[in-house]
């Protein structure tokens, strides 16, 4: 059984939803409805699974991108959750994964020459990180 929480804020009206789920002594964050293409988001999450979550943090603040900025909310939430709720050190959780699916779309038209309209997308994006304790 997971329990969600919403927590709204953050930059630009971004809503962050903390999901907490039970497997193991694993402890992850959601930030749900991120207004940015999960394909941007995913280059950059791909970087961080299987690392320390400190050497993470400290790897996505040099990275100079939005999703990086996205991604290390939802990383520092996700420590957050695994200190406060299961009394476990920053310095033993690892990244077991950083998964970005697709949310809705926003369809948009843009007017073109002669009459006519193109279409535009604007993509939303789920970040899931999901730690886990390095020490049994």
């Amino acid at each position: 059984m997971s329990r969600v929480v919403l927590v709204t804020g953050g930059s630009k009206g971004i809503g962050l939803a903390i999901a907490r789920e039970q497997l193991g002594r694993r402890e992850c964050a959601l930030t749900r409805f991120a207004r940015m293409s999960p394909q941007k988001v995913r280059e950059v999450a791909r970087q961080i699974q299987g690392l320390p979550a400190e050497e993470a943090i400290q790897l996505l603040r040099f990275i100079p991108r939005k999703s990086a900025r996205l991604l290390s909310k939802t990383l520092a939430s996700a420590i957050a959750n695994a200190e406060n709720n299961h009394q476990l050190s920053s310095a033993d959780l690892v990244v077991v994964s950083a998964t970005v699916n697709q949310g809705p779309v926003l369809k948009r038209s843009l007017p073109a020459a002669r009459g006519s309209a193109h279409p535009i997308h604007k993509s939303m994006s789920h970040i899931r990180v999901a730690l886990a304790s390095a020490t049994k």
